[in-house]
């Protein structure tokens, strides 16, 4: 059985399989390496985005710098995380693989959605003019289309946010996606998509068909969070490796595999904490700004006509009080 396992870890076309890895240390782990897939998409990801910034400077347009480096932290993350050793070691580690889940799903995702990607795209590209089609009405048509209706809704992004960690790890779908570099790539992928759809309707930034309200948006963030902590104390309380994926790791690590899958889970419960509190924090802020652009705009309607709605009730009670005299 050992054999078998270790044959599996060696299997040409593998990422990080082609040598026996030394232990893990931080300082191997972000050595540089790891998947040229990922490092085109960063490099791609980054200049379509310094495009779109600097097309609305070059209009005299501005655009806030806390999202643009939002954006870039956010695909530094991805960078880190799939450009580096870590992937290699991903592929021998679940605790190491666990932390590029969670970085792909939960915290990537957060960056990127406050660098505000999809309001940048449609304030950068231009209009293709009366009855022509271009990448902005394209754009616009998809965000508008029943697809992103559908996969934007809770009903929808709640259940695909919990079946990527049980429906994954608890069943043989994951050992047969690491069993090849494109499954592999593929996994990933999917992490970083799941992450996007679920906080997008609930960081509200961007524009898009489901836009509840700031209590709405709280109770689906923590209505998907507490299947992590379940999800990590599941993997923290089993008495034997649960994916076999990781049952075998190269001697040359010096890991044992049960003692690496209680890491996992007390990775995957850590990490259902934090992006909860990162993103409460940026709705109650968002509610702020929100209430206090209201404010502003209740102001300025009251200076532009003197304040009428106050005048006409004090007029009613004026009159009320008439009648009572009379």
């Amino acid at each position: 059985m050992d054999h078998g396992g270790s044959a599996m870890l060696a299997m040409p076309g593998m990422p990080g399989m082609d040598a026996d890895l030394p232990p893990f240390t931080l300082g191997r782990g972000l050595a540089f390496g790891g998947d040229p897939f990922f490092l085109v998409l960063c490099v791609v990801l980054l200049a379509l985005y310094g495009w779109g910034v600097a097309r609305l400077i070059r209009r005299g347009d501005r655009w806030p710098v806390g999202r643009t480096v939002s954006f870039a932290v956010g695909v530094l993350t991805v960078g880190v995380t799939m450009c580096t050793k870590l992937n290699d070691y991903g592929m021998a580690m679940f605790s190491v693989h666990m932390v590029q889940h969670m970085v792909l799903s939960m915290l990537s995702p957060l960056l990127l959605l406050l660098g505000a990607p999809v309001t940048l795209a449609l304030r950068s590209l231009p209009t293709a003019g009366r009855g022509r089609t271009g990448p902005r009405e394209l754009l616009v048509a998809f965000l508008h289309s029943r697809l992103m209706r559908v996969v934007t809704h809770p009903a929808f992004t709640i259940p695909l946010f919990v079946a990527s960690l049980y429906g994954l790890y608890f069943t043989p779908i994951f050992d047969d996606l690491m069993r090849s570099q494109t499954g592999h790539i593929a996994m990933m992928l999917h992490f970083l998509a799941v992450g996007l759809v679920f906080f997008w309707p609930i960081m509200g930034i961007d524009p898009g068909p489901h836009r509840p309200g700031y209590v709405m948006r709280m109770l689906e963030l923590f209505a998907g969070m507490p299947f992590h902590a379940f999800f990590g104390i599941a993997l923290m309380m089993a008495s034997e490796p649960m994916v076999s994926t990781f049952k075998h790791p190269p001697a040359s690590l010096n890991v044992h595999p049960l003692s690496d899958q209680t890491a996992a889970g007390g990775i995957a419960w850590a990490f259902s904490e934090i992006p909860s509190v990162v993103v409460l924090v940026a709705l109650l802020f968002q509610w702020y700004t929100s209430e206090k652009r209201q404010a502003r705009r209740t102001d300025r309607a009251a200076e532009r006509n003197g304040d009428a709605e106050l005048v006409a009730y004090n007029a009613y009670l004026a009159s009320l009080q008439a009648r009572g005299r009379g």
